[in-house]
This record gives structure tokens, sequence and C-alpha cells, in this order.
């Protein structure tokens, strides 16, 4: 298996984006990574695009064929797969891409993601993105993806002692960072009253602790790092790519306060990369509600179990901790069209590690790691980026 690095990365700005298509966007970030890798689309040998529902959104399948023939390359006959996880979606892709430069498949291929959420109303937005759960054991009953994980935060909070305070540290934290951040759906800052006061949503989860629906794209354009200071002089490896899954419903779990997908994928890329969670600088990691950024930092070995409440609200993982996490404002601050995000968690880091996040900057930052979840984590994926000296 050859090493792989980026070398290139490209990102629309998350939000609402009603004058844009779906191809629009997906061909812009596809085309900022290229000249950023400083390849023509003739060097590319295959597309990989994370999407999520474009059928139910934009009445669209078949939609890695579409953008590459309205990127002017339907006549070259290059493979364009379409690659579904729900929220993991775009990490998944990238881990397609890898594999296929990595086994020497392909030489260099465009990961991208990309999804239009509010381009129907909010009821239907909300169905599409509820069938990431278990639809037979959960969804029919009246079980929506925030109230599955309401109650992943109430067992949390009755296990360990996690209070409401704790859980409204996560979204005040992913705006402080967002607000460094051009790209995002949200800039503001938030209160510690604004959250407490905020509307239910499905208790103990009000409308801001949870991640807004998004529209954008986000792309990285992949090859051998025996070759990549011929394309930049910043190559970032992808020291650990891995996926793992679980049960789809919460009830099948012997403990749904763990994201086994998480602990495993986890151990895995640490092992694979050879090193440990001490040794990460800066985080990108699955917040769409605040209770997951929780689950997550604990599932991943960041902190002991039940201890990330405590730890946030102590400002343990701010712009000057030995961790920072998601400097771009994560999910619920930078935004969250599902089938993106895997891949535009990967473009900060790739930007953190570059030193290119301008205002946002993780001082001394040489190994970054990505984390994203489909559902409430049937599908966990990690990628561990180093800098290259």
């Amino acid at each position: 298996m050859r090493e792989v690095a980026v070398l290139g990365v490209g990102q629309t700005k998350f939000g609402e984006l009603w004058d844009r298509s779906f191809r629009e966007i997906g061909i812009e970030a596809g085309l900022q990574a290229l000249v950023d890798a400083k390849l023509s689309s003739g060097d590319l040998g295959a597309l990989y695009l994370g999407n999520m529902a474009s059928g139910s959104l934009i009445d669209q399948e078949h939609i890695a064929p579409l953008i590459l023939d309205y990127a002017g390359l339907g006549k070259r006959h290059l493979p364009a797969v379409r690659v579904e996880g729900g929220g993991a979606s775009g990490a998944l892709a990238l881990h397609q891409g890898y594999l296929a430069v990595a086994s020497g498949l392909y030489d260099y291929v465009v990961v991208g993601g990309a999804e239009k959420l509010t381009d129907v109303p909010d009821v239907t937005a909300s169905d599409i993105v509820s069938s990431t759960a278990d639809h037979e054991w959960e969804v029919v009953f009246g079980a929506t993806l925030p109230a599955l994980w309401a109650l992943v935060a109430r067992r949390h909070m009755y296990q360990y002692g996690t209070t409401r305070e704790q859980l409204a540290r996560v979204p005040i934290h992913d705006h402080a960072m967002a607000a460094k951040n051009p790209n995002a759906h949200y800039r503001n800052k938030l209160t510690l009253e604004q959250v407490l006061d905020a509307g239910p949503v499905a208790e103990p989860l009000g409308m801001l602790d949870c991640a807004p629906l998004s529209d954008g794209a986000a792309a990285v354009v992949l090859g051998p790092l025996d070759t990549a200071r011929e394309h930049t002089d910043r190559p970032i490896r992808i020291a650990a790519s891995q996926v793992a899954c679980d049960t789809m419903a919460l009830q099948h779990r012997a403990d749904f306060t763990t994201l086994e997908s998480t602990v495993v994928a986890a151990r895995r890329a640490f092992a694979q990369a050879r090193r440990a969670p001490s040794d990460v600088r800066v985080a990108e990691i699955h917040d769409a509600y605040s209770i997951s950024a929780l689950v997550s930092l604990e599932d991943l070995g960041f902190v002991e179990k039940g201890r990330a409440g405590p730890d946030f609200a102590s400002g343990k993982f701010g712009p000057y901790g030995a961790l920072v996490v998601n400097p771009s404002g994560g999910l619920k601050a930078q935004g969250r069209p599902f089938g993106a995000v895997g891949v535009a968690q990967v473009v900060e880091i790739v930007r953190q590690l570059r030193g290119e996040a301008k205002e946002r900057q993780v001082s001394g930052a040489t190994l970054g790691l990505a984390h994203d979840v489909g559902g409430t984590g049937a599908t966990s994926v990690v990628h561990l980026l180093e800098a290259v000296s």
C-alpha cells in the first residue's frame, strides 16, 4: 500500500444557498481543490462523491456522473462513484478515495461532498435526516434523530452527572470558533442564557443544541505521498483512515452513551498511525448535537468516560488548550450539509496543518484528527492527518 497525501482542498460557504444549484457548489469546491493541488482535470483518475439524499432533496439520483458531466469531464469516461453513509457520507467517500490511491489503482482522485438541505420544507428535511436512524425499530414509532440523541443526553446526565449547563457550553464554544470562519453558516457568538432559554426540540436539547441543516460542498485532491512535493510545499499525509459500524438502533446497544463504532474506529486509526490521542493537537469532531460532541471526545480517547462535560465547561478544548476542538465551528456553527461534512472537516485540518487557517490558526499543530458519524453511531469514520516536514 502506498502512502497517501492531500494535495489540494476547496470549500464553498455553508448556509442557505438558495440561489445556487447542487451542481454549481459541487463544481466550485472541486475546482478550488484542483487549483490548490496544481493539477488539471486531465490528471485525474476518478471522482468519489459523498452525498446522503439527493433523490429526496433535489429529485436527482445518479449524481456523481452529473457532477463530472457539468465539470466538462463527461467525455473522459472517468469512474465517478457516489458514496452514502448518512451524516458520514463525505468521510466515507474520503476513505474510498484513500483506498483507491493507496492501492495504486489511481494516482490522483478528487473526493467531494455536497448537499442541498434547505431546498425542501423543514418538516421534509427532518424526515430525511431521521432516515439515517433505524426506520423499522425507531423512526416509525416517532423517534426523530434529535429525539434519539436526546435519549443519549438524558442517559449521560443520569450516569455521569452531566449538567444542562455543560451541554450548553458546546454551542457556545462552536459559535465562538465560527466567528473567525468566513465560510461558516453562523458566525454569531452565543451566551449561556441564549442557549438555555432557546425553544425545546427534544428535552434536554433545545434549538441551539442542534446543528443547522445547511447547503454546501467541500473537496480534496488525493495523490501519492512520494510525488506530493511536485504539487505542494506543505504535503499533508493521511496517517490513518478507518471506518467502523454498529447496530442501527440504540435499543440494540449495551450502553448507548458509548458509540462503539467511534471507539473501534479510533483505536484502529491510532494503531495504524502508531500514534496516541495525546499526540493530537487539533480535532474536528462530530457535534451535530451538544451531547454528540461530549460522547465523541470520550469515545475517541481524549478524555475519560463522563469527563467531557466538566472539561468542556472548563474551557479545556478552547483555542489555548492542549487539544483544540472544532476550530472551524464544527457542524453546529460552520454548518451541516450532510454529504459535505466529513470532507470539510479534513479541509479544515489540512489548512491548520499547513498554517493557513489565519485568525483561527492553532499554534504548533502537526497532527490532526477528523471524526464524523452517521445516524446515532451506526457508522463512524476517523482520519488522522500529519504535516510532513
